[in-house]
């Protein structure tokens, strides 16, 4: 059964205990969506707040899948870049599909309806994304038409002794 996706969905308690069971859940899974297991949704709370403040500020959007129960089930926001040169591309950010809903093309549907969601948001025509290294990401997201146009090594320390790249990635929407 395939997801229903909302751009900017109305925020209501059980939309946003939604997201934060979704996010914590992907991260316990091992998920690479800014935390490290073991994660509890205490800890995960202040970064939804940051998003969801920006949301208020119409610096951020939201794009929410939900299966067939209602719940949500894959998420991916959308930043706007304020600096005058760069306002003509969107970061995507926490880029998330439950464990459960894995290897059912959602991954791909959701980058598909970010895709679709960005072509409608005026002047935009990129889609630029970072990933952790390590774990195969940048291979998924170049099978769904992203491109990899940066890289920092050892960016991104997981743990002591366990460093990974910041892969970044760009998707024309042309």
């Amino acid at each position: 059964m395939p997801l229903t996706f909302t751009l900017d969905p109305t925020v209501t308690p059980a939309l946003r205990d939604g997201v934060l069971g979704l996010w914590a859940d992907v991260s316990n899974a091992g998920g690479a969506v800014g935390f490290v297991p073991p994660v509890t949704r205490e800890e995960i709370r202040p970064e939804l707040v940051k998003h969801l403040a920006a949301m208020a500020e119409g610096r951020h959007r939201l794009l929410v899948g939900c299966d067939e129960t209602g719940e949500v089930a894959a998420t991916a926001f959308f930043s706007f870049n304020t600096h005058r040169l760069m306002t003509h591309w969107v970061w995507l950010y926490t880029v998330m599909v439950h464990p459960r809903h894995q290897g059912r093309g959602y991954g791909r549907d959701l980058l598909a309806a970010a895709a679709d969601a960005a072509r409608g948001f005026d002047g935009i025509d990129a889609i630029r994304l970072t990933c952790r290294g390590g774990l195969g990401l940048e291979r998924f997201y170049g099978s769904c038409g992203y491109k990899e146009v940066g890289r920092v090594p050892a960016a991104i320390r997981v743990a002591p002794g366990d460093d990974r790249d910041d892969i970044t990635l760009l998707l024309p929407l042309a």
